[in-house]
């Protein structure tokens, strides 16, 4: 069986018949994007055909917005009925190209989710999650991979140590890898 098809079975067992919800974190560069990709995968080729993935990359306002995307995943994306009627589960997005916020992306909230993105699990967030999945892998082997991957080469490289303040800080507050219930050591270079 692969690590993936392990990773949901675990994700099943802990949902115990109920929504699945998904929490991927890590640093930049470790993997988040990569596993959820699968996973969506894997639930879609086990008939959870509504599962739903949400990339934090979609909801950062901007290269400064880790923790404003970290706070709309508990409060708007798991949590929206603490903002009362007619508040549906989802997120504004952002429009990169123009640096402004883009439309808000509606999300099914009874279809299987999965979040990731740094910052995405949280004191806030951790309890709203049926399973919370920590990448683990250190900057040496992360910042490489942030750095080509073909969306942000060429962009990122201005903004990483802006955006490793944010994590570090993100960390500080929240201790996501304590908040975890499954800890994964990302292999450097696959």
């Amino acid at each position: 069986m692969s690590g993936v098809a392990a990773l949901l079975d675990r994700v099943l067992a802990d949902a115990r018949g109920s929504r699945p919800v998904v929490i991927i974190d890590g640093g930049s560069g470790s993997g988040k994007t990569t596993l959820a990709g699968e996973l969506l995968a894997e639930f879609r080729a086990r008939g959870f055909e509504s599962a739903q993935l949400v990339s934090l990359d979609d909801a950062y306002p901007g290269w400064g917005g880790l923790a404003a995307a970290s706070q709309a995943v508990h409060r708007d994306m798991l949590h929206p009925e603490q903002l009362g009627p007619p508040h549906r589960p989802g997120y504004e997005s952002w429009d990169w190209a123009a640096d402004a916020p883009g439309p808000w992306r509606e999300l099914d909230g009874s279809a299987p989710l999965i979040v990731e993105g740094c910052g995405s699990l949280s004191h806030e967030s951790a309890p709203l999650a049926t399973t919370s999945v920590w990448i683990e892998l250190d900057e040496a082997h992360r910042k490489p991979r942030a750095l080509s991957r073909p969306a942000d080469v060429g962009v990122f490289a201005e903004f990483w140590e802006m955006w490793a303040a944010q994590e570090r800080e993100h960390w500080r507050r929240n201790a996501p890898f304590l908040l975890a219930d499954v800890i994964i050591e990302a292999v450097p270079g696959a």
